[in-house]
């Protein structure tokens, strides 16, 4: 059916401004001016509120079929859909089987049927030995591949080594798919392991040169392959100006960072709280502020959240070293980066870029997804920027509540999301069921 949703904030690619978003079915098709909706169609109108393109988070750790115990499909996508994000991307680990097969990328696809309340694609996985499955892999849908440089933490999903990546870049560059590279090199001894339960030891563990020298690395062998080099989860920002020369050169390479090395500080971290506990680690406050200052410039592409949720046994409080790596904010992703960059001037549009445009389009979805223009699927959140809200265990859709974001005041209230047209969350309730389908 056809209907119309109105507001005066509207962020389409040409910019915010008044505007009648119409819907045909799944589809926008067309961006009118505001008030100039014929007479038969049926209008919702939402004043002043917010209106950009669904999310795409293209950085989400699911860990299902396998660690459902971690989290999965349905929790993972309410929350994400409870949040403004319609489309995600499914990292090939921490699920078991990792997604280093066409028969686990199977496993994976059957185990988000009846689960999924929004759009959900797949990575497949880069590790020693397998190289020769990433063609299958990503002729059987995969959109990119991930690699990691350094231990990930599961032994079931080994470091790649240069060799490795030799293998997997000439492949991927002929799909056209992305290598999405965690990029540490355990290239500097770092000092001896401190008091466990001091963040600072946790921080000096994990040194910005391990960063810098993988970057350095991938950027070496973007420029001999021509593949799509996509650094995930940035930390480091005395990487910026070899990033900042790479896009000079015109190598094909982007950036992301995530929400919470743009909204912590490694001094306000407490000692003991290892819900901070991620990696690369949270930095100091100069870091932050220059990674802000390249996203702002736009050196760094995009934000994705790197949900990476465990159980309360792998988080144990007080020792940073014993404790899983990784920090749930799925369904917070907007609001986070709304609150952390609003005094600094921040716009609509710029939040829509990192959030929504730059996302799909280094996954090839851009024009269907991260848009809203003709043509885009109807993918859409209204929220109001000036309203708050505190983060709750009783509101949250995460498997686990566990997160450094409990408690915290946030702006930005999603009030509707719609996916393909279809209303699937209001004021923090999913409500579509399990509409979401495979990218």
């Amino acid at each position: 059916m056809t209907f119309a949703l109105q507001s005066r904030r509207v962020v389409t690619p040409e910019g915010t401004r008044p505007a009648a978003i119409m819907i045909d079915g799944e589809r926008i098709d067309a961006v009118l001016p505001h008030g100039q909706i014929p007479a038969s169609v049926r209008v919702e109108d939402v004043g002043e509120r917010v209106v950009m393109p669904g999310l795409v988070d293209t950085h989400v750790h699911i860990n299902e079929p396998g660690r459902t115990a971690w989290e999965g499909f349905e929790t993972a996508t309410q929350a994400a859909a409870v949040g403004g994000i319609t489309t995600l991307v499914d990292m090939p680990l921490n699920s078991s089987p990792v997604t280093t097969t066409v028969d686990a990328l199977r496993l994976k696809r059957e185990s988000s049927e009846g689960k999924r309340w929004v759009d959900v694609g797949f990575y497949a996985g880069v590790v020693p030995g397998l190289t020769k499955e990433l063609d299958n892999l990503l002729r059987a849908g995969a959109l990119g591949a991930k690699a990691f440089l350094v231990h990930s933490g599961i032994d079931e999903f080994p470091a790649a080594d240069e060799t490795t990546l030799r293998a997997a870049m000439p492949i991927l560059a002929r799909h056209g798919k992305p290598l999405l590279v965690h990029a540490e090199i355990e290239s500097e001894t770092p000092p001896p392991r401190g008091d466990p339960r001091l963040y600072r030891s946790w921080l000096a563990s994990r040194p910005a040169a391990w960063e810098l020298d993988a970057i350095e690395q991938m950027l070496r062998l973007c420029r001999e392959y021509r593949a799509h080099v996509h650094v995930v989860h940035l930390s480091a920002a005395a990487a910026i100006p070899m990033i900042i020369r790479a896009k000079v050169e015109g190598l094909p390479v982007t950036v992301e960072t995530c929400p919470h090395y743009l909204f912590f500080r490694a001094e306000d971290i407490p000692d003991g709280d290892t819900r901070f506990k991620c990696a690369p680690p949270i930095r100091e406050e100069l870091n932050n502020a220059q990674l802000w200052g390249a996203l702002l410039q736009g050196t760094i592409d995009l934000i994705a959240t790197d949900h990476s949720p465990c159980p309360p046994a792998h988080k144990p409080p007080g020792d940073f070293f014993r404790a899983w790596g990784g920090i749930a904010s799925l369904q917070w992703s907007l609001p986070i980066v709304w609150t952390a960059g609003r005094d600094a001037g921040v716009t609509f549009d710029q939040l829509a870029r990192w959030l929504s445009a730059a996302p799909a389009r280094m996954v090839g979805l851009y024009g269907r997804k991260g848009c809203i223009a003709p043509g885009a699927d109807a993918d859409l959140v209204v929220w109001e920027p000036d309203a708050t809200f505190v983060v709750r265990p009783e509101s949250t859709y995460h498997r686990h509540k566990i997160s450094p974001y409990m408690g915290r005041r946030l702006y930005g209230v999603v009030e509707s999301v719609y996916l393909r047209g279809r209303l699937t969350a209001r004021q923090g309730v999913a409500l579509a069921g399990a509409c979401g389908r495979i990218v």
